[in-house]
């Protein structure tokens, strides 16, 4: 019989915490499985089950939407929970309590708290605890000890086996299912829904985005299967109407109980008004029979952010960043760029992971770059600048591609192209565009806030 581990040492600050979670075992080493997280949560109580959970799946938007849906239900001066990943720059973004991360201080509290348990269950298990299975479990009963009304909820991949779905959402919300994690996931939208529609339990409330044909059937069989109750994009709710404006965006929004006019949006791009006519409808079917307060509407989408999410960080030359890391999301990310903006030129710096779709991501991107840089961020994962650049060259042609393999280099080589080829006329500019990985965009932003 194997000795039980010993306990673990308390720590004491945040980069103890990091050091910590980061010796497990990645995110991106799966091994398809609930039994950890329920040992895990057991032990700690269930706290997943002492508040109602809005769970969010689909390829790309989660956070986004996640983050709309947060600032609905505090308009409504409900206590919040906000489980979102994968971080930006810093992993205590990850857990949210009244819209606002944890403290450094808060987030060592909410992993000394559970610490004493996780050797329990990596000693009884044939696998210890991954970094996600632990985070989960640290939001979960922060979200429990806080307390708060309600937990708005993001899965980390997929949707059946992922951790989080030890909690039982009261509405769950599918985005647009495209192809991404292929080796894991699958390399068919349909296939890929088998796996997200889990989210969807008996009892439910399931808000579907507008997806295609064969992942609709699939995920309609769900509810059916569970008797969740659906709504859908375009059938139950949706955009009434959109006009770009400064800054964002104004919409009109058609809830389940009502119509939502002149909701300044303060994010570019038709997708991202899907994202709020999708969040709005979740709060709704939340919320319950009544409509929601106009004013109280239009004031909580005023207020929304998305870091990284087509944000303007810097001006002369403008860069954007933008978290695309794979072809759905560049393509939404491209068209709302046409939609929303006038740069010319427009010049990228890309990294992205070796195991993304990179080939899909620089077509999608092409015809709205007059140059791209290519370069990769600081982790393992990261695809060489070098492979990136080859593949480019196939797409944008030898003269519209650089190499730069420091991401700082990069940046710097990005905003001399764009100020060359700037027009100087006062209806458009030269700007970099940041994109290919969450990563990539998160020490970008980290790497401008030191800058002067």
């Amino acid at each position: 019989m194997s000795e039980t581990p010993a306990a673990p040492r308390l720590a004491q600050t945040f980069e103890e915490v990091e050091d910590a979670l980061l010796s497990r075992w990645p995110e991106t080493r799966l091994e398809p499985s609930l039994d950890r997280i329920r040992a895990f949560t057991e032990l700690l109580g269930d706290p997943q089950h002492g508040y109602p959970v809005i769970h969010l799946t689909g390829t790309n938007g989660k956070t986004s939407t996640s983050r709309m849906i947060d600032t609905l239900l505090r308009a409504m001066e409900l206590r919040t929970g906000r489980f979102t990943s994968p971080h930006v720059e810093r992993m205590s973004e990850r857990i949210c309590v009244d819209g606002r991360p944890l403290t450094d201080e808060e987030f060592v509290e909410a992993f000394n708290d559970v610490a004493p348990y996780t050797h329990l269950v990596d000693g009884s298990e044939p696998y210890p605890l991954s970094f996600f299975e632990a985070v989960v479990g640290m939001a979960y009963a922060a979200f429990a000890d806080a307390p708060v009304d309600v937990a708005v909820v993001e899965v980390g991949l997929g949707g059946t086996w992922d951790a989080t779905n030890v909690a039982d959402g009261t509405v769950a919300v599918v985005l647009p299912v495209a192809v991404d994690h292929a080796k894991l996931l699958g390399d068919a939208p349909a296939q890929i829904a088998l796996e997200k529609a889990g989210i969807i339990k008996a009892g439910a409330t399931a808000v579907l985005a507008e997806q295609q044909p064969d992942v609709a059937e699939v995920l309609l069989q769900r509810a059916a299967e569970v008797g969740a109750t659906v709504v859908r994009e375009g059938v139950d709710f949706g955009v009434a109407a959109r006009t770009a404006a400064v800054g964002g965006q104004m919409v009109s929004l058609q809830g389940l109980r009502a119509r939502y006019d002149d909701v300044f949006l303060p994010l570019h791009g038709a997708h991202q008004a899907q994202n709020a006519a999708v969040a709005l409808a979740a709060v709704e079917a939340f919320a319950g029979e009544s409509p929601l307060d106009d004013e109280l509407v239009r004031g909580a989408f005023a207020e929304v952010s998305s870091p990284g999410r087509l944000e303007v960080v810097r001006r002369s030359p403008t860069i954007v960043l933008d978290a695309a890391h794979n072809p759905h999301g560049a393509a939404a990310a491209a068209a709302a760029l046409e939609d929303s903006f006038s740069f010319e030129p427009l010049v990228g710096v890309m990294g992205v992971m070796a195991d993304k779709d990179h080939t899909g991501v620089l077509a999608a991107f092409e015809p709205h770059l007059s140059h791209v840089v290519c370069t990769q961020n600081s982790t393992d994962r990261a695809l060489p600048a070098a492979d990136l650049a080859r593949a480019a060259r196939e797409i944008f042609g030898e003269d519209r591609v650089t190499v730069e393999p420091r991401l700082a280099d990069a940046l710097d080589v990005a905003a001399a192209i764009a100020e060359q080829g700037d027009t100087g006329s006062s209806l458009s500019s030269g700007a970099v565009l940041v994109t290919g990985s969450v990563v990539t965009v998160g020490e970008v932003r980290a790497m401008l806030r030191r800058r002067p």
